[in-house]
């Protein structure tokens, strides 16, 4: 049978810190059927161990600090830059620890995806897992969506939760939420490349039909 000579999606990672979500998706990019393909991984910081992940990975890297822009707008546009020069199939925020501004998102808009570690519409922004432990919640976890203008409010395409027990703190529950995000994630993007799922105007489509709530990471 003649191999299928059709070429994988192209996948860009940014990311800002440890690359732990990053090294979950190299491992996953490695199995033979993975439909997609790491071609580059953008960072903000130059010392970021994630550059170290991808290069042992012999995956190309670039470095787009922030601290050398006067404004946002600057440093987006040179980010956008760089990444305009791989023509990336979709762009994978794994702790990109930066807001983007709305015309970088438009720019982008249904091919940007971005890691929360909380059940959006909970708790956007910093600090989650401190702030699930002071609400008194039972349960916290992981949400992956489209990025849109709003800061994490875009549509939400799945999620998976854990539990909060009574001697659980902000380090245990990032533990706990953590490993759901090295599972769900690779999970997510494979769904993309596959072309299983697309943002429509306001909401998600799954194999071409309106998601009506969030994928869910079964608990085993």
């Amino acid at each position: 049978m003649k191999a299928d000579q059709t070429p994988l999606p192209k996948i860009l990672v940014l990311a800002s810190g440890s690359g732990t979500n990053l090294q979950a998706l190299i491992d996953a990019s490695r199995e033979r059927d993975f439909p997609g393909q790491i071609i580059a991984v953008g960072c903000n910081q130059p010392g970021a161990f994630a550059l170290e992940r991808a290069a042992q990975a012999n995956i190309e890297t670039f470095v787009v600090n922030h601290k050398n822009f006067e404004s946002r707008d600057e440093f987006d546009a040179s980010l956008m830059a760089e990444i305009l020069r791989y023509n990336p199939d979709l762009i994978v925020l794994a702790g990109f620890m930066r807001i983007l501004t709305t015309d970088f998102v438009r720019a982008f808009r249904g091919k940007m995806l971005n890691i929360h570690p909380s059940l959006l519409p909970k708790f956007t922004g910093l600090n989650t897992h401190r702030r699930a432990l002071e609400a008194g919640d039972t349960v916290h976890g992981v949400s992956i969506h489209f990025v849109t203008e709003e800061l994490d409010g875009g549509p939400v395409i799945a999620q998976a939760e854990v539990a909060i027990v009574s001697d659980d703190t902000p380090e245990s529950l990032a533990e706990k939420v953590q490993a759901k995000e090295h599972i769900l994630y690779p999970i997510v993007v494979r769904w993309f490349c596959e072309g299983r799922i697309q943002l429509g105007s306001d909401y998600v489509l799954f194999d071409g039909e309106p998601l009506n709530a969030p994928m869910r990471l079964p608990d085993n």
